[in-house]
């Protein structure tokens, strides 16, 4: 089964790993150079030994095939997994003028009253994004992240490239390319992005009228954000075949730094005690749309029945 790959990366560098620091102060027991895979005709590879949100995933993924860096449209899908970075950027501006924030994704763990003051803070943050064009456009935008770089990458010459219109042209008109990729890390960009891209590069490659991909992801936060992105590019390759005319075929996963952090360890136990289910399926309800006209109501998860969700904080 699928899921197995995944649950032998937690075990392995659980046991095998090596502790560092890092850059948010947590910890991470960690390794350096894995790789995984996932064939895409045993099943939609999203995780079972603990639930895992596909809505999240799908919105997210949908998010970033519209090219949009804006957490607004998140929101309005009530997807709060990229607040965090939006939200240090209000705080830390001139115009903030609440209580002190520093430090709020350490401190919030530890200090009741300070976790108050943070929820009402970020509640009021979310509000006005939805209700306030000009603060969303000011204090909403991530920067030149992942979706930005996939739909518009900047040239020197000032020109843009839609590098994943571009790769699913080819894959139609010269499926034997060696080129078939969509780069998310952009040197220039990097410094002014709110997360340097984790997920940096993909690959599609055609072969017997299947479609594969594999990703090089630089760093894996393995309980928390593994299980998003092993789902949301499993879920590309299924969209990006279905528009191509391909049946789907393998997810291959390949890591730089793949880690645990210190504060999942007991997650982390908790989920390897438990056996995987049966894998779901996911279901293309408009399969006749392109891949950028898809809409959020197009694409479902079908028996999916996984264990309880496992909650763990997260490291910003």
């Amino acid at each position: 089964m699928s899921e197995q790959a995944y649950l032998d990366l937690c075990r392995h560098v659980l046991h095998n790993g090596k502790d560092k620091e890092d850059r948010t102060g947590t910890g991470t027991r960690s390794i350096f150079g894995h790789q995984m895979r996932f064939d895409l005709e045993e099943g939609f590879p999203l995780i079972t030994t603990k639930r895992v949100p596909f809505r999240l995933i799908w919105s997210e993924l949908l998010w970033f095939i519209k090219g949009d860096t804006n957490i607004r449209f998140l929101l309005e899908h009530n997807n709060n997994i990229w607040n965090e970075w939006a939200f240090e950027t209000w705080v830390e501006s001139e115009e903030y003028d609440g209580p002190d924030m520093k430090d709020f994704g350490l401190r919030r763990l530890s200090d009741e009253a300070f976790a108050e003051d943070y929820k009402i803070q970020m509640d009021n943050f979310k509000r006005n994004i939805l209700e306030d064009q000009e603060f969303a456009e000011k204090y909403g935008d991530l920067g030149n992240v992942y979706g930005k770089q996939w739909r518009e990458w900047m040239t020197a010459r000032g020109e843009t490239i839609d590098q994943l219109k571009d790769v699913i042209e080819a894959i139609k008109h010269n499926p034997d390319s060696r080129r078939h990729i969509v780069t998310a890390w952009n040197p220039e960009d990097v410094p002014g992005m709110a997360l340097p891209p984790c997920h940096t590069m993909f690959q599609f490659y055609v072969q017997d009228g299947k479609l594969s991909c594999q990703l090089y992801q630089r760093s894996g936060d393995i309980f928390l954000g593994v299980p998003f992105n092993i789902a949301s590019y499993a879920l590309l390759t299924h969209l990006v075949a279905n528009e191509c005319g391909l049946e789907p075929g393998e997810f291959i996963h390949t890591f730089g730094d793949a880690h645990i952090y210190h504060n999942h360890f007991s997650q982390v136990e908790e989920q390897l005690a438990r056996l995987p289910k049966r894998l779901p399926q996911v279901s293309l309800r408009a399969p006749h749309k392109t891949i950028f006209e898809l809409s959020y109501e197009d694409v479902t998860i079908e028996d999916y029945d996984p264990h309880p969700g496992i909650k763990a904080p997260v490291a910003v």
